[in-house]
């Protein structure tokens, strides 16, 4: 059986030291880019790879193309490959809890045509509730080839996300605090606000009190009366910089309303240039 969306820790437990499967540790802060590394060292999922997300699931920021831009598909492929992923190895993604980092390398892996991806519910931290053993110190991937071409329909880059400004038949959904999505604070992108007629679902709106994914029955529910009659293929999912949007993305999958797709480059990007129109309340 294959997981695509999402994956327990009690069966992942269970394949551990399955050469057919590989788990990822994308532990990360944006505030200390180091501390996901170390944390790795000190303890992580016996047989996890890391993976960082400056590093090796993004591309070099250029001050115009958002803080985390897209790697390009020839690194990405060879990143992979170094991750030990090949055809029909199912990965499993993880970090410390929410999954906002773990999700990123979940849409990478489906942008490049590898679908047999699924994020850890509850990450390290639920694995570290349960008692379940660590190992410690680098683990070096046995290096696989990698092969797969991008899939661009799953994307919307900033010239298409400015066509669509003021139509009624998609939806931009921005994945941030519901404060930074009012324009009331900005910590980190030149200018506060958001994407003229963005609606907002804040990706920690998918978690339940125990820091797990909700149902897919209650994400739907909640999901269908943000998105109201557009359907989930219309919609295109931002955030800061195009990461926390992917755990949306996850969540919409999960929920059953399949083919929203990621606008990479997101506030990030859109904000660089003054010449794009904010919008504040």
């Amino acid at each position: 059986m294959a997981f695509s969306t999402l994956i327990d820790t009690a069966t992942l437990a269970t394949h551990t030291s399955d050469a057919a499967w590989r788990t990822i540790d994308c532990r990360f802060k944006l505030e200390d880019g180091d501390w996901g590394l170390r944390e790795y060292h000190d303890a992580h999922i016996p047989g996890a790879a890391y993976a960082h997300l400056n590093a090796d699931l993004s591309g070099p920021p250029t001050g115009s193309n958002g803080r985390h831009p897209l790697p390009a598909p020839s690194t990405l492929t060879r990143t992979l490959g170094r991750l030990g992923v090949t055809r029909g190895v199912q990965v499993v993604a993880y970090d410390q809890d929410s999954g906002m980092y773990a999700s990123r390398l979940w849409w990478l892996l489906r942008w490049m045509g590898h679908d047999d991806v699924a994020v850890l519910d509850g990450g390290f931290a639920k694995w570290l509730a349960e008692a379940r053993p660590t190992a410690a110190g680098e683990e070096p991937a046995r290096t696989r080839d990698f092969a797969g071409v991008p899939r661009m329909e799953m994307m919307a880059d900033v010239n298409e996300v400015a066509t669509l400004l003021g139509r009624s038949d998609s939806l931009l959904l921005d994945a941030r605090a519901p404060e930074r999505y009012r324009g009331e604070i900005e910590p980190i992108d030149r200018v506060p606000g958001r994407i003229p007629g963005a609606v907002n679902h804040h990706f920690l709106q998918n978690l339940d009190e125990r820091g797990t994914f909700r149902t897919a029955t209650s994400l739907r529910r909640d999901f269908e009366q943000v998105l109201g009659q557009t359907p989930a293929d219309r919609v295109v999912c931002y955030c800061g910089s195009g990461v926390t949007a992917c755990q949306n993305l996850v969540a919409l999958e999960h929920a059953g309303l399949h083919g929203a797709r990621l606008y990479p480059g997101s506030w990030s990007e859109w904000a660089s240039d003054p010449s794009r129109p904010v919008e504040r309340s």
